[in-house]
C-alpha cells in the first residue's frame, strides 16, 4: 500500500477544529459512526470511525467525509500503484485524528515519528490501487487550546466504481488496523 506523510503548519495552512459546529463526540459512543451523514453510503467508513473512538484507540475523531467520485485530474494512478486501465474510477475519504492523550503528540517529532511508524507498516502491505496521505496539522481541541492532529486521506481507484469502493473498504481497514494495533504487521 502506498503511504506518505508530511507536516503542513502554520501560514495558510489548514486547522483540524475539533469542535466545529455539527461535531458529533464520537469518543463515549463509538456507535453513533453509523448515523453519520458521511457514512450513510460507505459503511465501511463507519466501522474505522467506531474503531478509532473506542476506548482501546489511541485517537478520536473530530471530521470525515467521503468522495465517491473523484475527477481523473484529482490523482495520479502512478502514485496509488495501479496498473494501466486499473484508475478508471478513484474515490476518497478523509479522517480528522486527534490524540487521545494529552502528551501523545506534545511535540511535533512525536507526531512525526508515529506517521512514520504507520506508513512503514502500509507500505509492505500487498495492497495496490489505493494510497494513503497522512497530514500533521495544528489543531484547535477546544476554543483555547491548540495542539496537534494528523489528517488521514485515503484514495482508491479501480476499472469500476465497486472495485474502486472495495479497495478503499480495505485500505481503510489496514489504517485502522495498524493505526489501532492489531496489525499483525508489527
Amino acid at each position: 500500500m502506498e503511504a506518505d506523510w508530511e507536516v503542513e503548519v502554520g501560514g495558510d495552512a489548514p486547522v483540524i477544529e475539533a469542535q466545529w459546529p455539527g461535531f458529533v463526540d464520537l469518543q463515549f459512543a463509538p456507535e453513533r459512526a453509523w448515523n453519520l451523514p458521511e457514512t450513510t453510503g460507505f459503511p465501511a467508513l463507519a466501522e474505522a470511525l467506531a474503531r478509532l473512538n473506542a476506548a482501546a484507540s489511541p485517537v478520536w475523531t473530530a471530521k470525515c467525509d467521503v468522495w465517491t467520485h473523484l475527477e481523473a485530474d484529482a490523482f495520479d494512478p502512478v502514485e496509488l500503484d495501479a496498473d494501466p486501465g486499473c484508475a478508471a474510477h478513484a474515490l476518497g475519504c478523509y479522517i480528522d485524528l486527534l490524540p487521545r492523550s494529552g502528551q501523545q503528540w506534545a511535540l511535533p517529532a512525536l507526531a512525526v515519528a508515529d506517521c512514520q511508524r504507520i506508513c512503514g507498516l502500509l507500505r509492505v502491505v500487498p495492497l495496490r490501487c489505493c494510497r494513503l496521505d497522512l497530514i500533521i496539522r495544528q489543531a484547535f481541541l477546544t476554543l483555547d487550546r491548540m495542539d496537534l492532529g494528523i489528517t488521514a486521506y485515503l484514495t482508491s481507484c479501480g476499472p469500476s466504481s465497486a472495485e474502486a469502493d472495495r479497495v478503499l473498504q480495505d485500505a481503510l481497514a489496514t489504517f485502522t488496523d495498524v493505526l489501532c494495533g492489531h496489525s499483525t504487521l508489527q
